[in-house]
């Protein structure tokens, strides 16, 4: 199959049909909101306002068709090593789907091996719980301080923020991430070493930001105990270097271990969910778990029409691929959402931004868009403006639940009239006969009021997906979760592209190895551009 004859042909298909409005495909059919409404348990997406309709959408099943997606899922599914440059199986979804008795990865049943973590995760949450996991004091540990980074970070460090309502009475939980020594300082301020347990997720222990962080918190911890051995009651690590992390001086029995087919940023399900699952209980992670099985099971079921990660893909590559859009913005109308966009800013640059097919062909069409968001209604009043009157168009998801945590006063029902009131003003715009007919009414010469006329269109016609939640609770959100996983792993098959590496991500890494000696060092000659090696003796003068 050539990917670019075939996009190209779609690409006719887009041009046929530009001139039809969002607005002139729900008038023009009754049937719409039926049609492209999916329902799944306590959540409604609605992809009416996207510029789609019938023919478009048969024009693209049968594209996914041509690219194998049904045979391409079921792989993904049965282990097969889908990531073809790391030689990889791709089973995040095994770890939630803990009643399957049997898949083989080299002849092993990985199952046992899941049942086996998720049973010591539960019986160390337990005792962590009833108050046995003490420090160097005999104090119950109760302040978490997880240090990771990318996929060992955003996933759990998300799932916390939104989970907080269900957050377990007294326990407290950090994430540290960064190399910039601010971020544990800062977060050390805020800990008694006599209560703190710290969660070191590297699965090869060698991560660099992560055992920098982690080095500087063993650190600070033997500063206040001045015992080694202590290090085994308030350090665990979620890894697979037993070696590195005895070394450290965790016992085996803390070490939390997985796999090379879980890539990071599809990570949160496995043991790099401890933070998750003692912050809020196990029995919460096990919920989460569950809604993300469930959805898994709509994903590989569901017809194409009905499928909810399948419709977002089929939209994400209508409107980025054949109609050029360049951004995407994740919405999410729910305070404890605020990380969401940036889970989703890994979970789907890092796994599509690629310029090559699967083959090794460059690829001559737009994959991954930028992607972005903040939640609402803060969002309103800071970038809104560009998303209704800026030069290009950006589709957007806007995400809400109709029930809050907390619920006050009026506050849920203003929240639920604007998220609906920016689709709506997205799709609709405002003409300019619109505007004359309201500036009538308004104090000023006719001349004056024509001069605003342009200011006030709104050309409308913007594509957006809501999707409704009647809750967030932990169920709802493994399955929003999972909805977007398994929208990435369409999107590469409809792209030909590997999902699951990150080269892009290894080059910057291989040359701070390099500059770092000549940072520290005067005596060597930095061997770079110009601009950097300039750069390296600025740097090193201003730190002496």
């Amino acid at each position: 199959m050539n990917y670019s004859e075939h996009i190209q042909m779609l690409r006719s298909v887009a041009e046929k049909f530009s001139a039809q409005s969002i607005r002139s495909l729900m008038d023009n059919d009754a049937q719409r909101i039926e049609k492209m409404t999916v329902d799944f348990a306590d959540i409604r997406v609605d992809f009416s306002k996207q510029r789609l309709n019938d023919d478009i959408l048969l024009a693209l099943e049968h594209f996914a068709d041509e690219c194998r997606f049904i045979e391409k899922r079921q792989a993904m599914f049965e282990g097969e090593r889908i990531n073809s440059t790391e030689n990889r199986a791709v089973l995040h979804t095994a770890l939630r789907s803990v009643h399957r008795q049997e898949l083989l990865v080299d002849s092993v049943n990985i199952m046992d091996e899941i049942r086996d973590v998720l049973q010591q995760m539960e019986q160390f949450c337990a005792r962590f719980h009833q108050g046995h996991i003490c420090g160097y004091t005999n104090k119950p540990l109760k302040t978490i301080v997880n240090i990771g980074i990318g996929g060992s970070d955003l996933g759990p460090k998300m799932v916390c923020a939104a989970l907080k309502p269900y957050h377990k009475k007294g326990i407290e939980v950090h994430f540290v991430s960064n190399v910039d020594g601010t971020h544990i300082a800062e977060t050390l301020r805020l800990c008694n070493p006599e209560t703190t347990l710290f969660i070191i997720a590297s699965k090869t222990f060698t991560t660099e930001e992560t055992m920098t962080n982690a080095r500087s918190a063993r650190q600070w911890f033997l500063e206040h105990c001045n015992n080694e051995e202590m290090i085994a009651r308030h350090f665990i690590a979620v890894s697979t270097n037993i070696a590195l992390t005895d070394a450290f001086g965790i016992r085996k029995e803390h070490v939390f271990r997985f796999w090379d087919w879980v890539g990071g940023r599809f990570s949160l399900w496995s043991a790099i969910g401890l933070p998750i699952a003692l912050t809020c209980g196990f029995e919460i992670f096990s919920e989460l778990l569950s809604g993300a099985e469930a959805m898994d099971a709509h994903f590989r079921s569901a017809p194409l029409r009905k499928n909810i990660p399948v419709m977002m893909a089929l939209c994400a590559f209508w409107n980025t691929t054949l109609c050029g859009e360049k951004n995407h913005a994740v919405l999410p109308y729910d305070e404890y959402l605020r990380l969401f966009p940036a889970f989703l800013q890994q979970l789907e640059m890092e796994s599509n931004g690629k310029s090559v097919q699967i083959d090794g062909e460059s690829i001559d069409y737009q994959t991954s868009p930028s992607l972005w968001g903040q939640p609402g209604t803060d969002s309103q009043h800071s970038f809104f403006q560009l998303l209704h009157q800026g030069t290009h168009t950006i589709p957007a998801d806007f995400i809400v639940a109709v029930q809050s945590h907390n619920p006050l006063g009026d506050h849920q029902y203003r929240l639920l009239a604007n998220v609906l009131a920016q689709t709506e003003a997205l799709m609709n715009g405002k003409t300019a006969d619109t505007v004359r007919q309201e500036l009538m009414t308004m104090p000023g010469t006719m001349e004056e009021k024509e001069q605003l006329v342009a200011h006030k269109v709104f050309e409308g016609n913007r594509p957006t997906t809501m999707i409704m939640c009647k809750k967030i609770d932990a169920r709802t959100l493994g399955s929003l979760i999972a909805m977007y996983e398994h929208k990435v792993l369409t999107l590469g098959i409809l792209w030909n592209i590997n999902s699951f590496d990150q080269w892009g991500v290894e080059l910057g890494k291989q040359l701070a190895k390099k500059i770092l000696p000549e940072l520290m060092d005067t005596t060597l000659e930095p061997q770079h551009d110009a601009s950097t090696n300039a750069l390296i003796h600025l740097a090193r003068a201003w730190s002496e």
